[in-house]
């Protein structure tokens, strides 16, 4: 553990952004699960609306440095994609 009180803090803030960096990712991960399991079943409601909420949570992520920005866009499309290409 640091020593110097500034070192405390950065210690501290360090671990506050780290634990909301990891539940934005953990959320983003859970979106795009979400959309891949109804695409899979084969329930194209469920999938558009499932894509309508990745399309919203994905670059919110973008948008706070999570993710980087060409990632997100890919992310994106392949869902859409996906979700479009059901019969």
């Amino acid at each position: 553990m640091a020593n110097i009180k500034s070192a405390k803090k950065r210690v501290l803030v360090s671990a506050k952004k780290a634990a909301r960096n990891k539940a934005i990712r953990s959320n983003v991960k859970t979106v795009i699960t979400n959309v891949e399991k109804a695409v899979a079943s084969g329930d194209k409601a469920a999938a558009e609306q499932a894509l309508k909420v990745a399309q919203v949570t994905i670059p919110k992520a973008k948008s706070k440095g999570i993710l980087h920005a060409n990632n997100a866009a890919r992310k994106v499309s392949r869902l859409t994609k996906a979700v479009s290409s059901m019969n």
